[in-house]
């Protein structure tokens, strides 16, 4: 009956969608859990900062190391089968890690753990754009984006409850992915067929999806920046620790609350357009920050506005990939968005900090000169992603 067909569609619909945008919550706790668990727990145990950020980038190393190959994974065992032995992966390495006293063995798990991360989180956010309508896919990207975000900021509340002596954080962290892997198994989660890319070369992509590769890029070189120094910024500048974690914490609450919202507008606007405008407004924010660091009545609001435009440039440039490429050829761009977000990351942090040695404003200065040439590119190549 054709008034039954439309609520029986829409049911099925949602729950494949709500069952992956759970999956990135999901996939934010355990990041968020994760990270301060080793930090802390390598500190207990004597190491000093240069060990601790040594074991932390295995996690990058792996998740580089994977990359090239997610195109070839979805294909051999298809997005469910991929995402569902990643999750079991992923919880078994973290089952590993409290069966060794030495932390030598930590550094392959940590690389194993970066491969399998990595595994979830592109082929389950390629696949929820793929199962989207265009109406829609802003505000769908844009709330996986913000659960990503929300698990993540939980994170470390959750090991406050756990606590971290003994294998209870551990096993915990592990219970997530498990639980996971049982809804990603669930009937109702019927994958896309695996569809081989159509260019046989990976950097192919970077020609054919420059801008979405490019924001991806943008963001990592500034979230990293901007989490590292954003505070110190504000101390030099005459706050105290504490007000100035504040700045950095009421800042990433804009990329919680403002996402979904941007997403709604890019689902009724031209996204290309809107991409030019969030890059320019992104650029003017920055510039204003010398002037808003001396006065916080204004750096508050513009903070929390500045980090939500510039975190939504992230979803708005994955939809219009998602509208444009499908299949074997959107897990391919993604597996690139990975490769460059694993290079802002290791280079967004050192060129700040450079900026900031040369001048007081030097992070203000760096963010405007990203932001404004990520405009650009839009702006000259005349492309909708």
């Amino acid at each position: 009956m054709p008034g039954l067909a439309s609520p029986l569609n829409t049911r099925v619909q949602f729950l494949p969608t709500a069952t992956l945008a759970a999956l990135g919550l999901v996939f934010g706790l355990v990041m968020g859990l994760g990270a301060p668990l080793f930090t802390l727990d390598l500190t207990d145990r004597g190491y000093g900062a240069g060990m601790v950020a040594a074991n932390s980038m295995m996690h990058a190393v792996g998740a580089l190391a994977i990359a090239p190959f997610m195109p070839r994974l979805a294909l051999r065992f298809g997005p469910k089968r991929a995402i569902f032995l990643a999750l079991m992966g992923g919880a078994t390495t973290l089952l590993l890690f409290p069966l060794s006293h030495s932390i030598w063995p930590w550094f392959p798990l940590r690389i194993l753990l970066g491969a399998f991360c990595e595994v979830i989180l592109v082929l389950s956010e390629s696949w929820l754009n793929q199962i989207t309508d265009n109406h829609a896919r802003g505000r769908v990207m844009g709330l996986y984006s913000t659960l990503l975000s929300i698990g993540i900021a939980l994170g470390p509340a959750l090991l406050t409850l756990t606590g971290r002596q003994g294998n209870l954080p551990f096993w915990g962290t592990a219970a997530f992915l498990f639980l996971a892997g049982a809804a990603i198994m669930a009937p109702w989660m019927t994958s896309p067929p695996p569809v081989a890319p159509t260019q046989q070369r990976l950097l192919r992509y970077l020609w054919l999806a420059p801008i979405a590769i490019a924001a991806t890029l943008l963001i990592a070189m500034l979230d990293g920046a901007a989490t590292s120094f954003l505070a110190l910024y504000a101390i030099q500048s005459g706050w105290t620790e504490r007000t100035a974690t504040l700045l950095l914490s009421i800042m990433l609450l804009g990329a919680t609350f403002m996402q979904v919202p941007i997403g709604w507008i890019s689902d009724r606007t031209n996204r290309r357009y809107l991409l030019i405008t969030l890059g320019f407004l992104t650029c003017g924010g920055a510039l204003l920050w010398p002037v808003a660091i001396h006065q916080p009545a204004l750096a508050y609001p513009l903070l929390f506005v500045w980090d939500g435009a510039f975190a939504s440039m992230y979803s708005v440039a994955m939809a219009a990939a998602g509208n444009r490429y499908r299949d074997g050829d959107l897990i391919a761009i993604y597996a690139l968005c990975s490769l460059a977000w694993g290079i802002g990351s290791f280079t967004g942090p050192a060129i700040s900090a450079a900026a900031m040695q040369a001048s007081p404003h030097g992070l203000a200065l760096f963010a405007a000169t990203l932001c404004g040439l990520f405009a650009l590119l839009p702006l000259i190549l005349k492309k909708s992603v």
